[in-house]
């Protein structure tokens, strides 16, 4: 229930960890522990009540203003849309963005979910925590510098290894200077003081090539799991809560909230 609150109270400051919630069913349907499921998403939707009802009924245009901004709002600095529009000298419009948008995230998640239901053994809750939340923000017709920060802690328990997190944090580092440099020059109105928006692209690939690289990687973690590196000392899910050492009922072994089977004495 605890955790339920803690993700209602983040859902209540930044609606991305409501998309936390999608990872956490599967891996409650593959282990039999739907009821823990419910409990916690019952426990997010009540805190998520408790903070937002009072102000919405005091001040409802105060309080859509952030649901509202973000559906007018047109494909922002860091986006793979944003790059397009300067690319193909397109421009979609808003309601033509947030369809493509939403179009491309939920095949994304889609992939997520056959991904959490057809691995030969149930994959750890980090993991398809990372692969939700990196392939939304992919997606997303927003991606500022800050989001790296919601990446980091699942990517550190999704897959603790040095090498590949540093060639991820590289490309951030780039993407972090091209994006304030990009600032400084055409969106300011002062071309030629900053950096150009070809070098900025370049920067924005980079990024999005290392986010969806470490994805590939946790992909391949999930699908072999003999070289994912927390299960390497006989772990299941050390991060999952319930989840950690529960069967797994997709391979026909019992729930732990079913009665044991009773041996008859011959």
């Amino acid at each position: 229930m605890l955790a339920g609150i803690l993700i209602g109270l983040a859902v209540a400051t930044k609606f991305y960890p409501v998309f936390l919630l999608g990872p956490l069913f599967l891996l409650c349907l593959r282990a039999g522990r739907l009821r823990a499921f419910w409990v916690t998403a019952g426990s997010a939707a009540g805190a998520w009540l408790a903070v937002n009802l009072p102000v919405a009924i005091a001040a409802p245009g105060g309080w859509s203003t952030f649901y509202r901004f973000n559906a007018s709002r047109g494909a922002d600095w860091g986006s793979i849309w944003y790059i397009s529009e300067k690319i193909f000298t397109w421009n979609l419009g808003t309601p033509s963005l947030n369809l493509y948008e939403a179009g491309a995230i939920a095949i994304a998640f889609l992939g997520v979910c056959w991904l959490a239901l057809a691995a030969g053994r149930r994959p750890r809750l980090p993991q398809l925590c990372f692969l939700t939340l990196a392939l939304f923000l992919v997606f997303n017709k927003v991606y500022s510098p800050q989001y790296v920060l919601w990446l980091l802690p699942f990517a550190v328990l999704a897959r603790p290894r040095w090498r590949a997190f540093l060639l991820w944090q590289a490309a951030e580092i780039v993407y972090f200077l091209a994006i304030w440099m990009y600032l400084l020059d055409a969106p300011s109105g002062r071309p030629g003081k900053g950096l150009a928006w070809q070098p900025y692209a370049v920067a924005v690939g980079i990024r999005d090539v290392a986010v969806l690289a470490l994805c590939a990687l946790v992909v391949i973690d999930i699908l072999h799991p003999e070289g994912d590196i927390v299960r390497a000392d006989g772990s299941d899910d050390p991060s999952g809560g319930v989840l950690d050492g529960a069967p797994d009922v997709f391979d026909g072994e019992p729930s732990y909230d079913e009665p044991e089977p009773v041996m008859a004495l011959n």
